[in-house]
């Protein structure tokens, strides 16, 4: 039997982010009888739980801002290898999602080997890139990152442009990496054009089927809100954008509406979070088209899950994007008016010019990146390692 112990997520069920839902497809959909899944869980107590045919532990950590994560980490690290300990557990592996306990794996090193643990990581994106982060955190992504990748045994990338990143910058370790890409639902939502919930969302924000873009993500500029409103608020669209995301009147949101004046604009329409599901996915299916603006990181959930459900996609012209849109999307760059002249332009596509792109976007979703394909994927490195 092959233990697979999984850290640095929430846990599951999956309320909501891009490494829970990972982790809820990994077990809900698993096909071999020769794995046994371990997953931790954030938690206010310790205990034991199971779901999904998953021995789910929780670890409690006390509120300490942005160092409970790497406490948390730390804590399922050290629960692992007592627990592997206790039970005589061989065949193991611990794949830690995201770099933050880079300075403390030398400190389980000589326990890992002991107990012939493998550990295997998966470094998520430019993490030690992103402007929420103050300078002394970016500094310690950087160097947790490096230790991360020196201390593993295996490096599993969602992103081929991640992947490239490591092997370069990292090379003097040299890092055996392996490219799986994160899955996306090709379901459609199980919400009618007709149903209430839908209705009474549409109502609530004066918006109206197939005559809005849709933005969905994290409320930071790196995301690009800057620039796509601009170009939006220039261009001859009639129809809204929509902006589901989490806002807060920060200095962000401050110096965006007052680079933009976005406020001035009917059609620009910030409408707070979606937490359900299926409405969030009817939302991306009645959109027009959807804007992509993420430039750091690799594979983002949201991109898949656009690529998956709306017509038109027009994305950020960047190696990450153009690596799961391929021929499904169309791309615009940072030069000004570019987007404005694409947006425009698709606004008088005709109905084979949409269901031509449509279909590719969906091809190609199934093709690399549904989430039978993902597990298939992990389960065979899994046991063969």
């Amino acid at each position: 039997m092959k233990n697979v112990f999984i850290i640095g997520s929430k846990g599951i069920p999956a309320n909501y982010g891009g490494f829970e839902t990972f982790v809820e497809y990994l077990t809900e959909k698993k096909i071999s009888n020769d794995i046994q899944y371990h997953v931790s869980c954030l938690s206010n107590e310790n205990s034991e739980f199971n779901y999904n045919n998953t021995r789910c532990f929780n670890v409690k950590v006390p509120s300490l801002g942005s160092s409970r994560a790497v406490l948390y980490d730390l804590l399922s690290i050290k629960e692992c290898i007592n627990y592997i300990r206790k039970n005589n557990l061989d065949d193991c592996i611990i794949y830690i999602l995201a770099c933050r306990i880079g300075p403390f794996m030398s400190y389980f090193n000589k326990d890992l080997k002991k107990l012939k643990v493998k550990i295997f990581i998966n470094p998520d994106g430019h993490e030690w890139k992103r402007s929420k982060w103050n300078f002394f955190i970016r500094k310690y992504w950087r160097y947790s990152e490096r230790l991360m990748i020196k201390n593993s045994d295996l490096l599993i990338c969602d992103s081929k442009g991640i992947e490239a990143y490591i092997k370069k910058d990292y090379r003097k370790y040299s890092p055996n990496t392996k490219f799986i890409a994160y899955g996306a639902d090709l379901k459609q939502s199980e919400l009618k054009n007709d149903d209430q919930l839908l209705l009474n969302w549409y109502e609530s924000h004066k918006v109206n089927s197939k005559e809005y873009y849709l933005i969905v993500g994290r409320f930071v500029p790196e995301n690009n809100y800057d620039l796509m409103i601009k170009e939006f608020i220039k261009s001859d669209s009639s129809k809204d954008l929509v902006i589901i995301s989490n806002v807060q009147e920060n200095v962000f949101y401050n110096e965006l509406l007052k680079s933009t004046n976005f406020s001035k604009d009917m059609r620009i329409k910030f409408v707070g979070t979606v937490y359900n599901q299926e409405l969030l996915k009817k939302i991306r299916e009645n959109a027009y088209g959807y804007l992509h603006g993420h430039e750091v990181g690799g594979t983002n959930p949201s991109l898949l899950e656009s690529l998956a459900s709306t017509d038109l996609n027009l994305l950020l012209d960047v190696v990450f994007n153009r690596e799961v849109g391929d021929n499904g999307a169309l791309y615009f760059t940072k030069e000004r008016g570019n987007l404005v002249q694409l947006i425009d332009k698709v606004d008088n596509f005709n109905e084979n010019e949409i269901n031509s792109l449509s279909n590719k976007a969906k091809e190609r979703i199934a093709e690399a990146y549904s989430w039978e394909k993902i597990v298939n994927e992990y389960e065979f490195l899994f046991l063969n390692n």
